[in-house]
C-alpha cells in the first residue's frame, strides 16, 4: 500500500515534466507554406530533410533547401 502511495505522485510527476518538454514550433518553408508542429523538426545530416509530425500527426518530411525558417512558438 505504501509504494502505491509513494509511486503514484511520482509516476505522475513525470509524466508532467514530460509532457513540458515539447515546444510548439512553426516550420515555414520558402514558398510560404507554415506547418505546425508538436516538437522540434529532427534533421537527419545524411539526405538533408527536415522530419517533423505536424499538429494533425500527419508524418512531414521537407528538403532542408526548402526551409525558409524554424521557429519555436
Amino acid at each position: 500500500m505504501k509504494i502505491n502511495v509513494i509511486g503514484l505522485p511520482l509516476v505522475l510527476a513525470a509524466l508532467l515534466g514530460l509532457a513540458g518538454c515539447a515546444s510548439p514550433t512553426v516550420v515555414t518553408l520558402q514558398n510560404g507554406t507554415q506547418y505546425l508542429t508538436k516538437d522540434l523538426p529532427k534533421t537527419t545530416n545524411k539526405d538533408g530533410f527536415y522530419e517533423f509530425v505536424d499538429i494533425a500527426g500527419k508524418h512531414i518530411k521537407v528538403k532542408a533547401d526548402d526551409v525558409a525558417t524554424v521557429k519555436a512558438d
